[in-house]
């Protein structure tokens, strides 16, 4: 265990919410969780994006808890409710290599930004012991560059999302008015340090993959994230662009949009892009090129 990368903890600032709190100590931070690594569930997952799914699926970690509050958060019962079980490094670096012997293409750790150094020393470990599958950072882009600079070649592919540009969104929605200036910080260098490559298959060896939500009633804000993927991304990364977005009817959801994607806005999504002319990517998990 690298125990330099554990004090991270005694006061943390891992994220942008720069919290402060010696989580070694079992204070909590914004992201409701100590030094203890908790996770709800770890499986092949087939849901993913082509290349990363592949043909054995992507072996997913879900990480309780998340330094975002996102009011429409699907998998709120991991992120905010605390949903999931202490497990040991250890237990972890097995169960990376439990996931590889399963026929995964990667190891995908979701939300596991407030969880960085354990994650790290895990990899560590397990590369020691024949971990040899990429390692993949599924994150909602709300990062500190000096926890991004921890990693030393730890991960080989990055799946940010890039949610929004416009702080008054950031604000309303995921409770972080800081998030555009974090999250494009944080998706430049990720583009900076990993080039897309493939195995004979059509896998992902390394590369950025950026995620984007598109939300009903904000497509302006799909627009300008759109825009800024051809300035600064067209050639460098895979776009993923989403219309998934579902009404979430908790208490605390109730200020969301309460409908889907339109087809009219979805119909203006796409003319964008062609209009930009973004053709590494998919759409709702249909290739950019064949649309």
């Amino acid at each position: 265990m690298n125990n330099a990368l554990v004090q991270a903890y005694s006061d943390c600032r891992l994220c942008p919410r720069n919290c402060g709190v010696n989580r070694n100590l079992g204070e909590l931070g914004y992201c409701k969780e100590n030094s203890q690594l908790r996770i709800s569930s770890a499986d092949l997952h087939f849901g993913e994006e082509p290349p990363i799914t592949g043909k054995g699926g992507s072996g997913t970690i879900f990480i309780t808890g998340c330094n975002l509050g996102c009011l429409f958060c699907q998998n709120w019962d991991i992120s905010i409710s605390g949903k999931g079980r202490i497990i040991s490094e250890k237990e972890l670096t097995e169960t990376f290599l439990r996931l590889q012997r399963a026929g995964a293409e990667n190891i995908n750790l979701v939300t596991p930004t407030h969880a960085t150094p354990v994650l790290i020393n895990g990899l560590i470990a397990a590369r020691k012991k024949g971990l040899s599958i990429p390692a993949l950072w599924n994150s909602s882009a709300y990062e500190n560059a000096e926890t991004l600079s921890m990693f030393e070649g730890s991960i080989d592919i990055w799946l940010p999302d890039l949610k929004t540009l416009d702080s008054s969104i950031s604000d309303k929605y995921f409770n972080a008015p800081d998030y555009p200036e974090a999250a494009e910080k944080a998706v430049l260098y990720m583009l900076d340090n990993s080039e897309l490559r493939y195995n004979s298959k059509g896998a992902l060896l390394s590369g950025v993959v950026i995620r984007h939500l598109a939300l009903p009633g904000h497509m302006d804000a799909s627009r300008k994230v759109l825009q800024w993927f051809a300035k600064h991304a067209r050639n460098r990364a895979l776009l993923s662009l989403l219309t998934q977005y579902t009404p979430n009817h908790r208490v605390y959801s109730k200020n969301c949009p309460g409908r889907y994607i339109s087809r009219e806005e979805s119909a203006d999504l796409l003319r964008w892009v062609k209009e930009l002319k973004i053709e590494n990517g998919f759409f709702q998990g249909r290739n950019l090129k064949l649309i």
